[in-house]
């Protein structure tokens, strides 16, 4: 049983434009290029460096996003609905929402990919709740919390992620049965010190933003 401390001091210091996330453990790297409240949709939008390696935490889906993947150096294996196929630089791929979808780079370079996520305020909350887990060594070899740990997360983002194994039936029923367990023994669905995404735009950022829109430009490209 492992899980950060649910009394720690909450974060303080909102996600910029620019930042970067880490997860030591699945090889995923992003910098943040476009938050969800510079846009009507609620899009988010990040660079991602895929290492080698590099493995998300297991096939899912998202019942109300569209994720897109475009390549700006090296390749992505993508698997979509159990098909199989290589994302090669340049090109996009699109995951429309309740898609069964899976990614890895399992080529000998780096791979750079544009991931937009639309909308994705909620997708940015469990992202940076599931690499924090990762940065402070709450997570398995693959990326995955323990089963206490997802049981609370598994329910929190339900509308939001949902992994193929075991079947979400059978998720669903064993998350129910686990929950009061897990809250008992200092799990959270979240972690305030892990809740960046929640604290608002940045006033910088936010005023940067409102500055290009009052001079009648668009918003510069990243």
């Amino acid at each position: 049983m492992s899980h950060p401390d649910p009394g720690a001091p909450a974060a303080i210091r909102p996600w910029r434009i620019g930042d970067e996330l880490d997860n030591p453990v699945t090889g995923e790297h992003a910098r943040i290029l476009e938050a969800p409240w510079q846009n009507p949709s609620g899009r988010a939008r990040a660079e991602m460096v895929a290492r080698v390696g590099a493995r998300v935490v297991g096939e899912h889906l998202h019942p109300g996003s569209v994720e897109r993947f475009t390549v700006l150096e090296g390749e992505l294996t993508v698997k979509l609905d159990g098909r199989t196929s290589r994302l090669l630089e340049g090109q996009t791929g699109e995951v429309r929402a309740g898609q069964w979808h899976d990614w890895w780079n399992s080529s000998d370079r780096d791979a750079r990919v544009i991931v937009e996520v639309d909308p994705g305020g909620r997708f940015s909350h469990m992202l940076e709740t599931l690499f924090g887990l990762a940065e402070l060594g709450h997570v398995n070899e693959k990326g995955m919390p323990d089963l206490l740990q997802m049981a609370l997360i598994g329910r929190e983002f339900s509308d939001t992620v949902q992994f193929r194994s075991p079947p979400p039936a059978v998720q669903r029923l064993v998350f129910a049965a686990l929950a009061p367990l897990a809250q008992a023994l200092g799990y959270r669905a979240t972690y305030p010190q892990l809740s960046r995404s929640l604290l608002g735009p940045d006033p910088d950022d936010l005023a940067a933003f409102a500055a290009t829109l009052s001079g009648g430009d668009e918003a510069p490209a990243t």
